[in-house]
C-alpha cells in the first residue's frame, strides 16, 4: 500500500477515530487503526467491538492495499510530523514508512486480516435530522443517563419515534430527561443507544455546530450507525426493556412556578458550598409569597438565600439533590422555565415556558423535619 495526502487531513481522521480504538486489549489488532486504500480514497477505521468510527478522505494513491498500525504510535508520529504533505508506504513484510519533510519513521504494521469485521447496518429504520438538532437532543438528555452497570439498559438513552416525533429519553432512578422533535418518516421504532456512544457523537460532530450539516441515523437489529460529514459511527444497541417513562411523568400539580434558571442555579450553587461528597444533605426550597427561599444546613454550617418567582397555586416546601437540580437547570438552556410540583414527595417537573420540547424530572429528597 502506498499513498500521500495532506498531513493535517490524515491527522484529523486518525485522531477522530481514536475514541473507538481499545487502549489495552488482549487482541492487539483492536489497539490499531485500519488503513484501507482504494482508488484514491483512504478509509481510516477504529473499532473496539462496541464502537466503531470510520472516516474516508481523498489521497493520491500509487498502490491499493490495507494495513493495521498501532493507533497511539501512528497518531503521535502524525502529530509530530511537519506540516504539508505526508506519505505512507508499506511493503509485503508490513514494514511501513511514514515521511513528511525531512522526517521519516519506519514502523511494523499488522495484517488487516487480523481485524474484526465491522457489522453492516441496513437503512430499514432510518431518519435524518439537522446536526444541531440531534446534538441539542443528546446534550439535553445525556445528563440523566445512568452510570450504574447493574441496570445496563438505563446506561443508554431511548430513541423512540411515534406520532411523527422522535423522543430521546434517559433515566437514572433519581431523574428523568425527555426531549422531543418532529421527524419525517412513516415507520415507528424504539431502540436504546449507549450513553458512551452519544457522548462520543457529541465530540465528533462538534465541528459541525452552527452549520447546515445533517446526520443520517440507520438502526438495525443490534447496531446503529450515525453518518455525518464523511464520518460513520457504528455502535451496538443495548438490549432489554426500557422503563415505561410516560407512567413516571406526573400529570397533575398543585404548585406552578415561573423561575429564572440562572437565579435558581446560582442560589443552589451558594448552598452547595457546604455540601461535599461525604456530606450530601438536601437543599431545601420553600416557595411562597412570590419568593423562593433556598437553604441548606450541614455540619460545615448553614446557608440561606432567596430570589423572586412567579407562583400559581399552593405554597410548597421541598428538598432535592443540589447536583441533580443544577444539571436539569443547565440542560434546559433557557432563561426562564416552568416548574410544577404536586406534593413534597412527588417528582419535581421542569418544562419550557413555551412549547413542549422537553420534560425533566428530579426526584425530591426527604427533609429531616418531614412527616
Amino acid at each position: 500500500m502506498r499513498f500521500h495526502c495532506d498531513k493535517a487531513t490524515l491527522c484529523e481522521a486518525v485522531n477522530s477515530v481514536a475514541p473507538a480504538v481499545s487502549a489495552k486489549s488482549t487482541v492487539m489488532a483492536l489497539e490499531c487503526v485500519l488503513l484501507r486504500c482504494r482508488e484514491g480514497r483512504l478509509s481510516v477505521i477504529g473499532y473496539n467491538l462496541e464502537l466503531g468510527i470510520t472516516k474516508e478522505i481523498e489521497v493520491q494513491s500509487a498502490e491499493n492495499g490495507e494495513i493495521l498500525l498501532n493507533a497511539r504510535l501512528f497518531g503521535e508520529i502524525l502529530n509530530k510530523m511537519p506540516e504539508g504533505s505526508v506519505s505512507v508506504a508499506s511493503d509485503e513484510k508490513l514494514l511501513t514508512v511514514i515521511k513528511s519533510g525531512g522526517a521519516q519513521f519506519t514502523i511494523l504494521g499488522m495484517s488487516a486480516e487480523e481485524y474484526p469485521e465491522i457489522p453492516l447496518v441496513s437503512e430499514e429504520r432510518s431518519f435524518r435530522l439537522p446536526a444541531d438538532t440531534l446534538r441539542s437532543m443528546i446534550s439535553q438528555t445525556l445528563f440523566a443517563v445512568s452510570q450504574d452497570m447493574n441496570t445496563p439498559v438505563l446506561t443508554g438513552a431511548l430513541f423512540e419515534k411515534k406520532g411523527g416525533f422522535l423522543h430521546l429519553v434517559s433515566v437514572d432512578g433519581c431523574r428523568l430527561a425527555l426531549r422531543r422533535e418532529p421527524v419525517e418518516g412513516e415507520e415507528d421504532f424504539r431502540f436504546i443507544v449507549p450513553g458512551k456512544t452519544l457522548s462520543e457523537l457529541l465530540k465528533l460532530t462538534s465541528r459541525y455546530a452552527g452549520g447546515e450539516e445533517e446526520i443520517l441515523v440507520k438502526a438495525g437489529g443490534k447496531h446503529i450507525v450515525f453518518c455525518c460529514g464523511g464520518y460513520n459511527m457504528i455502535s451496538r444497541l443495548l438490549e432489554g426493556e426500557f422503563i415505561d417513562y410516560n407512567a413516571a411523568i406526573p400529570r397533575e400539580y398543585k404548585t406552578r412556578l415561573t423561575v429564572s434558571a440562572r437565579a435558581f442555579a446560582e442560589s443552589i450553587g451558594r448552598a452547595s458550598i457546604i455540601i461535599s461528597e461525604k456530606i450530601k444533605n438536601p437543599v431545601k426550597a420553600v416557595f411562597e409569597n412570590g419568593v423562593a427561599a433556598i437553604s441548606c444546613e450541614t455540619s460545615m454550617g448553614k446557608v440561606t438565600d432567596s430570589f423572586p418567582v412567579a407562583l400559581e397555586g399552593e405554597p410548597v416546601r421541598i428538598g432535592f439533590n443540589n447536583k441533580y437540580m443544577t444539571d436539569a437547570l443547565k440542560a434546559s438552556e433557557l432563561d426562564e422555565l416552568i416548574i410544577e410540583i404536586n406534593t413534597a414527595f412527588s417528582p419535581i417537573k421542569l418544562l419550557p415556558k413555551e412549547g413542549d420540547s422537553f420534560v425533566f424530572l428530579v426526584m425530591p429528597m426527604r427533609l429531616k423535619d418531614d412527616h
